[in-house]
């Protein structure tokens, strides 16, 4: 009497859902066996090598986080190390704004040097060879990843200065982390390569920058030598507050404005933005509006907007002031 074949779903059950060839395989499931629950739809092939029950990648769809961790997932599962999912792939995993958003297929890993003395990662995987301590690691749909603080270190170590800050804003703006963290996961390795550029991305960072494009210019104002704004600043004339400003610099009574598509999704919008800016320019100050396109590809042309701004702003402060002594009572 021939052995009943073990039911897929109980074997892949016992392995969270995912499984390689050869763990298939050890619970004897033939590759025959699954070829033919593939056409069948009973199985679902993730990557090379590694399938999941439908229900598992169904459930995903449409959730860039999630899709990300099945994928980090199976390169776990077929890398076979205990790694984590670690840099663009734990951001992506834990829901941080990126920059640079990589290939949904390419996950990065971190591994620390304990483990398999394999240093490399197979096709599709970036690994990173790393300490990482229980303090640092933390599960995020059901995968193994690193804290959104440590993710945020990493990043900022190891990608440009602006792409770290777009991160670390992220991050603190949503409140995932705490600048605290940020300090004492620095302070835990400060000697590793890129800490003196991570260490700038957590000094710049700034958890009242609310988006992607405002992270990007605050980098662009540095740059080129502007004060730094006070970020999402209530203004407003005689008349009591108007409005609150992406970027306030009172010294020159000049606001900058950063035009995401939400601000102008509707006519209505519009319409309110512009009697926005009336408003604020008839109580006296200057606004200047960029878009992304201008910050990314001419920032020079919005920081000399700003600063002709803020010399129009000082020259009319100047001027009011002088008119103020002459009709001052002689005595």
């Amino acid at each position: 009497m021939s052995q009943r074949s073990p039911d897929i779903r109980t074997v892949l059950g016992r392995l969270e859902g995912l499984g390689t060839t050869a763990d298939l395989g050890a619970a004897g499931i033939s590759p025959t066996r699954i070829r033919t629950q593939l056409k069948t739809g009973a199985l679902v092939q993730l990557s090379r090598g590694v399938y999941a029950l439908p229900g598992l990648a169904e459930a995903a769809v449409g959730d860039p986080a999630r899709e990300h961790a099945l994928a980090t997932a199976a390169a776990i599962r077929r890398l076979g190390s205990g790694a984590v999912a670690s840099h663009q792939s734990a951001a992506l995993i834990h829901g941080l704004s990126l920059l640079s958003r990589p290939h949904p297929a390419k996950v990065t890993l971190t591994r620390s040097p304990e483990g398999s003395k394999s240093r490399s990662g197979r096709v599709g995987t970036r690994l990173h060879i790393a300490e990482i301590p229980p303090a640092h690691r933390t599960t995020a749909h059901g995968v193994q990843v690193t804290t959104v603080a440590r993710t945020v270190v990493d990043l900022a170590r190891t990608v440009p200065f602006v792409e770290g800050v777009v991160v670390a804003d992220s991050a603190l703006h949503d409140r995932n982390t705490a600048w605290g963290e940020l300090i004492a996961v620095q302070a835990a390795y400060p000697h590793w390569p890129g800490s003196r550029r991570a260490q700038h991305v957590i000094d710049f960072s700034d958890r009242r920058s609310e988006s992607v494009l405002e992270s990007v210019a605050r980098v662009s104002f540095d740059e080129h030598g502007l004060p730094a704004p006070r970020l999402q600043a209530w203004v407003g004339g005689d008349e009591g507050i108007v409005g609150r400003a992406d970027f306030f610099w009172p010294e020159h009574s000049t606001i900058g404005e950063a035009d995401g598509a939400l601000k102008y999704s509707t006519p209505t919008r519009a319409i309110s933005q512009l009697e926005r800016d009336a408003w604020l320019r008839e109580a006296g100050f200057e606004v200047v509006h960029f878009t992304w396109h201008q910050i990314t590809t001419v920032p020079w042309q919005v920081v000399a907007s700003l600063r002709a701004a803020f010399g129009r702003a000082d020259a009319a402060r100047a001027l009011e002031a002088g008119a103020d002594r002459q009709v001052q009572p002689q005595i």
